[in-house]
């Protein structure tokens, strides 16, 4: 006799509190990212700032309050773009996965301020990113068009092929033994 292992209802409620607990957190970091663009307009409009850890030196823009209102402009949407790749449940979630791509690099080009062309040259990045990405949610896009708008189920003919081909082999006319 086999017994089954009944869970008890506590696992459930405790799954949901979670999801609702996570919901909620995203729902608040959503709400707040208006408040976190402005974080720049508390740092000063100097050269140098003094963290508790380090100095920040800004040799490109000359002002920290510069920098930072730059930096803002791209971490933001970077953040909200991670957010949906995250809880996207569409099919082709993978395609945020370039303008997250872009903005990584933006973000690093800031933070590097080695260059003068700010926002130029990411796209030359983001092409190998963009040749990896396209093909494989289009061939996504085309199963499920296939399966769900045409009604071709690949599965279901690969085993009618099968079928077919067993049959096939077991009969054999006379005519096929003698050659």
């Amino acid at each position: 006799m086999k017994l089954k292992k009944v869970e008890p209802e506590n696992s459930s409620n405790k799954k949901k509190s979670k999801s609702i607990l996570i919901g909620s957190l995203v729902a608040l970091l959503i709400a707040i990212t208006p408040y976190l663009f402005y974080i720049y307009n508390y740092i000063p409009d100097q050269p140098t700032f003094k963290f508790w850890l380090y100095t920040y030196e800004s040799k490109f823009n000359n002002s920290i309050y510069v920098t930072m209102w730059i930096l803002m402009g791209k971490l933001i949407p970077f953040l909200l773009l991670i957010l949906w790749f995250f809880t996207c449940k569409h099919w082709w979630y993978h395609v945020i996965l370039i303008p997250i791509a872009m903005y990584a690099f933006q973000i690093i080009n800031v933070l590097a301020q080695d260059t003068k062309n700010m926002d130029e040259v990411e796209i030359y990045w983001i092409i190998p990113i963009m040749l990896f990405i396209t093909p494989f949610v289009y061939f996504i896009r085309v199963k499920l068009f296939d399966k769900h708008v045409l009604g071709i189920d690949l599965e279901a003919m690969d085993k009618e092929l099968k079928a077919l081909k067993e049959q096939d082999q077991k009969v054999e006319t006379p005519v096929d033994k003698k050659l």
